[in-house]
């Protein structure tokens, strides 16, 4: 009876705490036309203190959306454009030898803000993509004999082209699996795009979003999102399905055991958890429910199950493994 009140106060708290999404929206809505999926991942994001990073062909808003969030909450924001010739002092920064008083200071790097947008994040090589791992994982940098502690919230939002095109280098699998999402931008309506074609001839897309949101506010929202409810049966049905990924045969997926080289690792097991609670949060509900878990499963996996070339030989996605698991383990 207690833990019911206590979530029925919670979804009262979040009703009234959560009206800066609605403002937010407003904000985004005024520049952003249609993309209401990535607006909402960008927030999930956001809410559940976990980097994103956004796939999609050149010309989708992918850089504008995050632009856009960045204005509209009241927060440091820095871009960095990726390119083969960039360095990873370029990112964190380095230290200058200061003639005057013989010794070394520490000149930071753009790294150092709230929101930092990474500009075709696959347009870089490996060594520089190693350069953001401490600081998406352990939000602090270190140059020289110096550690630096990021101040929050601290999000990297990446965008990238897709893989095939030239000029590109994979991921290593390391930095992958440090962004919480991976969400993939389709192309606008026949009727989004008109509306988009009237934005720019009239010039309405100059506009720059205002900021609507202080950073505590962000950060009071985040303290809420970790006391929503998950009840045990939510917690083994998100365990169910990452393990499904590991060992398909022992979930009644035998015919997926050839498909898969490797399955989600427990960040996807935490990940999946606490992008529920966000997607719950987004929902203005106290409590998480299997729709919430399903909704985010496909963002949070598609990039933590690797593929056979038996997968790739027969043109088998992340995306359609993904599916069958949904379809097939039991639902609480």
């Amino acid at each position: 009876m207690q833990a019911s009140v206590d979530i029925e106060a919670l979804s009262q708290q979040i009703q009234i705490d959560s009206a800066f999404l609605d403002d937010i929206n407003a904000a985004t809505s005024k520049v952003i036309v249609g993309q209401e999926y990535m607006v909402q991942r960008l927030l999930l994001g956001l809410l559940a203190n976990g980097h994103v990073l956004l796939e999609g062909l050149p010309g989708l808003a992918k850089t504008l959306s995050i632009k856009t969030l960045a204005n509209a909450v009241d927060a440091k924001f820095s871009r960095i454009q990726f390119t083969p010739d960039l360095l990873p002092a370029d990112i964190l920064g380095t230290m200058i030898y200061n003639p005057s008083k013989n010794d070394f200071t520490v000149r930071k790097g753009p790294i150092f803000a709230n929101f930092i947008l990474a500009d075709e994040i696959n347009r870089a090589p490996a060594k520089v993509q190693s350069a953001l791992l401490e600081s998406m994982q352990e939000k602090q940098v270190t140059i020289g004999k110096e550690t630096f502690k990021l101040e929050e919230p601290f999000l990297v939002l990446a965008t990238q082209n897709p893989i095939e095109q030239e000029g590109t280098y994979p991921l290593p699998e390391a930095q992958v699996d440090r962004f919480m999402l991976k969400v993939k931008i389709d192309y606008p309506t026949k009727d989004e795009e008109r509306q988009i074609i009237k934005r720019v001839i009239s010039g309405e897309t100059l506009q720059k979003v205002k900021a609507v949101v202080k950073p505590d506010v962000i950060l009071k929202a985040r303290d809420l999102v970790k006391k929503i409810y998950m009840d045990e049966k939510i917690e083994n049905y998100i365990l169910d399905i990452v393990f499904a990924t590991r060992n398909p045969e022992n979930s009644g997926l035998a015919d997926l055991r050839p498909l898969i080289n490797y399955g989600g690792s427990p960040r996807a097991s935490i990940n999946l958890a606490v992008a529920s609670k966000a997607q719950a949060f987004l929902n203005r509900r106290g409590f998480v429910i299997p729709d919430d878990v399903r909704n985010v499963c496909m963002d949070i996996l598609r990039h933590r199950i690797g593929l056979t070339y038996e997968a790739e030989a027969e043109n088998i996605t992340q995306e359609n493994i993904i599916d069958k698991i949904i379809n097939t383990i039991e639902v609480p």
